[in-house]
């Protein structure tokens, strides 16, 4: 531990690449450690690598951290949820407007965006709006050229998913501020499409990594990459640049419709000024101590100083806007969550179902056993999280869940 500096040295002793930690006061996993050890010993990575308090074992990259690369890409890093992020509005409605019983907004809201995986997750009828805006997104278009290298990059989804939930953690609430103002929240990405194309990509760097004469080990095939250069890093980057301007766009779609719900349901409102869309599953070039890197946030949300960003809680648990410092180590970045404490499997295992009633009985949510993977236990305690990265953030707003929403 360096007691100089707000952050931890996780990194092993004589390790060429340092790994900064904002873990104070939360767990880290042994696994995590080493996940991170792994992608640091790579010679593109670097000038160190950057981790955030909700910090926990992925699939190819440790989610909570932040991996820059010199002249390479590694699309396991990014993963399949590629451009998951969040969306947050306030309105000038306050929890007086609101009914007594939140079942029906919750009903209506859950008719309008279709929620889950698999064709009921879908929309059955593309709505006008959803049409139109794709149209004049480009979206289509723009996936139909990287088709014509990539055929196997399926348009079909992107229409009947555009304005939809997903599974697993994305989620749509309705929440209070500090002030009893009511925000709108929601969780998503690019569902089905951004999948495939993280996928396949994926495989297509583990075929490349089969042909190429490496200089160092590389621990773990999942760290497969793309060199700057070769054609596939042109079309991976042009790929993922894709599947984040989708995710975006879901988020806005999704928000549009839940906010259409709400004006069937609740007193007339406006949107106020303060509104928040931002990813935390993505790359970007960037410049940072004097060098263009391509930044890789696994979950994790960029905080430049000055900029708002959303992390969200548990269910049940609180949900902060934030404001970014730009603290320079983090590379201008901050946690995009809790994270996980428990694996699915385990939290399915170990959380009764009385235990997820009571943790969310002040919300008007799912209490079922198809959510326990997500009930707040499965996760590190938000208040925690959020001690140990002030270096890297303000709270600007404190949201608490009336209403949320689970796929």
């Amino acid at each position: 531990m360096n007691m100089q500096h707000d952050y931890e040295l996780l990194h092993a002793p004589g390790s060429a690449t340092p790994i900064k930690g904002w873990v104070r006061g939360v767990p880290v996993e042994d696994q995590a450690r080493q996940q991170l050890r792994n992608i640091a010993t790579l010679p593109f990575v670097g000038p160190w690598v950057a981790v955030m308090p909700d910090v926990h074992l992925g699939i190819g990259a440790t989610v909570g951290s932040v991996v820059p690369t010199r002249g390479a890409i590694i699309p396991a890093a990014v993963g399949v949820d590629i451009g998951c992020g969040m969306a947050a509005v306030r309105t000038t409605l306050r929890a007086e407007d609101l009914p007594d019983d939140l079942a029906q907004l919750r009903s209506s809201i859950e008719r309008g965006v279709p929620v889950g995986n698999g064709p009921g997750g879908e929309h059955r009828r593309l709505p006008d709006s959803i049409e139109t805006k794709l149209a004049q997104s480009h979206l289509m278009a723009r996936l139909e050229r990287i088709r014509e290298r990539h055929p196997k990059v399926r348009p079909d989804k992107v229409e009947r998913q555009t304005g939809t939930l997903g599974g697993g953690n994305h989620f749509i609430e309705i929440c209070l501020d500090e002030a009893d103002r009511v925000w709108v929240m929601l969780h998503s990405g690019s569902r089905g499409t951004g999948n495939l194309v993280g996928t396949y990509f994926i495989e297509l760097a583990r075929r490349e990594l089969e042909k190429r004469v490496l200089g160092f080990d590389l621990p773990d095939r999942d760290l497969a990459f793309f060199l700057e250069g070769e054609p596939l890093f042109d079309d991976y980057v042009e790929a993922v640049s894709w599947a984040q301007d989708y995710a975006r766009a879901n988020r806005e779609a999704m928000m549009a419709q839940v906010l259409r719900e709400m004006r069937h349901r609740l007193p007339k409102f406006q949107l106020d000024a303060q509104a928040v869309n931002c990813h935390h599953n993505y790359v970007q070039r960037e410049q940072h101590h004097g060098e263009s890197l391509l930044v890789t946030r696994k979950g994790a949300v960029s905080a430049r100083e000055g900029e708002l960003g959303i992390i969200p809680g548990s269910m049940g648990a609180r949900s902060f806007i934030v404001r970014g410092k730009g603290n320079a180590d983090s590379f201008h970045s901050c946690s995009h969550g809790a994270g996980r404490v428990m694996s699915r499997t385990a939290a399915r295992a170990r959380i009764t179902l009385k235990e997820h009633r009571e943790a969310t009985a002040h919300v008007e949510c799912r209490k079922d056993a198809g959510v326990i993977d997500e009930s707040p236990a499965a996760y590190k305690d938000i208040e925690a999280v959020m001690a140990a990265q002030g270096a890297l953030v303000e709270v600007v707003h404190t949201l608490r869940q009336v209403v949320c929403i689970k796929g």
